[in-house]
């Protein structure tokens, strides 16, 4: 599987539509569960951020994990075993990049899967 990279993030317009997607693949309506964020740092003038996982060669989220509810995935990144997932917040806390979103309703990790879904949806 190929990794999911922000080619051009200056292009980014902030229109958070790759957000819906991931919401709508994963979870329904909204952003809640969406594994991927497009914040602001000062409007159209600025630009915007988009913070999703990097996939780590060594990810630090997998490696706080206390029942080993993350996995190294092949080709990088990390797979959630959400049976194992005791909900301790210890992998959001430990991503150095903040790309670990927490679902305060499932108490459990969102992190981005790679699967490209948001990229059919992009207008650049």
């Amino acid at each position: 599987m190929s990794r999911l990279s922000v080619v051009d993030v200056d292009r980014c317009v902030g229109c958070q539509l790759c957000m819906f997607a991931c919401n709508r693949r994963f979870g329904g309506g909204g952003i809640g569960r969406a594994a991927i964020r497009v914040r602001s740092v000062g409007g159209v003038e600025r630009g915007f951020v988009v913070i999703v996982c990097r996939a780590c060669p060594d990810p630090p989220c997998m490696k706080v994990c206390p029942t080993d509810a993350l996995r190294l995935r092949r080709g990088r990144g990390v797979d959630l075993n959400p049976s194992k997932c005791i909900g301790c917040e210890r992998c959001a806390e430990a991503c150095p990049i903040g790309a670990v979103f927490w679902d305060h309703g499932l108490n459990k990790p969102n992190i981005c899967v790679h699967c490209g879904y948001c990229v059919g949806y992009c207008p650049h």
